[in-house]
């Protein structure tokens, strides 16, 4: 079977406490009440999957679950989105884990998470077929080799390779080479060029990568440098309830345009179309944005 897009990377069921205000130590914000509590699910390649899945696209998620009742209920969560799950890997442990704080006031989000190191994906149990069929291949940093590994088979087979890179590692540059359309958060590109304004530093990563090149900047929008051609799309404004998942939610809504051959320009603001309906909403996987959804909100916003 062929794929319009296969994830490959991180899962996590979240327990998510929204708090009037962020903690801070010592003072009257060392101690709260919290108002809500849930049990949501997420992770950045499922999260990226499963929307690019409520987008229409036929996805495939590749990753490791635990043995626990928070691995059954990804994986069931990922089907019932109608997501394939059939490349799986379950091992006998807990799954990904995390606590999200969530401020009230403003959306934003504070996360602590644990990971036991043998839920790492092997290089071996990558799906070689779905790999060569499918038109766009989603890699995360997570595991950064196996990342790259697959990243250079979905190149070869000439898939658009789209990437997750949210923090910095050594091999940082590598997995931004090794994909076509590297999307990296703002703080990452900041500190790995030194520069903070964004356009200067995609300039200065385009000595190094060849490739599209996308970064997300939150409240600020999302840019990007294809050539020599910089671009900028600005956010929509909502009232953001909770913004975790956000960013993946951008990559899934810009791997929608990109399969459906919409220019860089639409690309961008799709995703920031889908990640600003994700922010209105509790969780990643659980704010995860219809079509009609993201069709609604740019067409309430149409540009004059």
């Amino acid at each position: 079977m062929s794929w319009d897009v296969v994830g490959i990377g991180e899962n996590s069921v979240d327990s998510v406490y929204v708090l009037p205000a962020t903690p801070q130590p010592g003072g009257a914000l060392a101690k709260m009440r919290i108002t809500d509590r849930r049990v949501l699910c997420g992770g950045q390649a499922a999260t990226a999957v499963a929307t690019c899945a409520s987008l229409g696209l036929r996805s495939k998620y590749v990753g490791v679950t635990g043995s626990d009742d928070n691995g059954r209920r990804i994986r069931a969560e990922l089907e019932r989105r109608g997501v394939d799950v059939a490349s799986i890997i379950t091992r006998d442990t807990a799954n990904r884990f995390a606590v999200i704080l969530v401020d009230a006031s403003t959306g934003e989000r504070i996360v602590l998470w644990d990971r036991h190191e043998s839920l790492r994906l092997r290089e071996h149990e990558l799906p070689a077929d779905a790999l060569a069929s499918a038109r766009v291949v989603h890699v995360d940093d997570v595991d950064e080799e196996v990342a790259i590994r697959a990243a250079a088979a979905a190149r070869a087979a000439g898939a658009i390779v789209t990437s997750d890179i949210d923090r910095v590692t050594p091999r940082t540059t590598e997995l931004a080479s090794s994909v076509t359309h590297a999307i990296f958060s703002q703080h990452v590109v900041a500190a790995v060029t030194g520069v903070d304004e964004v356009e200067p530093a995609l300039r200065r990563l385009r000595s190094r990568h060849d490739g599209v090149l996308v970064v997300t900047m939150g409240a600020r929008g999302a840019a990007a440098l294809d050539g020599d051609r910089f671009l900028q799309e600005p956010a929509f404004h909502v009232r953001a309830v909770d913004t975790t998942g956000a960013g993946d939610v951008f990559r899934g809504g810009f791997i929608y345009a990109l399969v459906n051959g919409e220019p860089l320009e639409q690309a961008l603001r799709t995703g920031n179309a889908a990640a600003a309906v994700s922010c209105t909403r509790l969780g990643a996987l659980n704010g995860v944005p219809t079509l009609d959804e993201v069709r609604e909100l740019m067409a309430a916003n149409v540009r004059g």
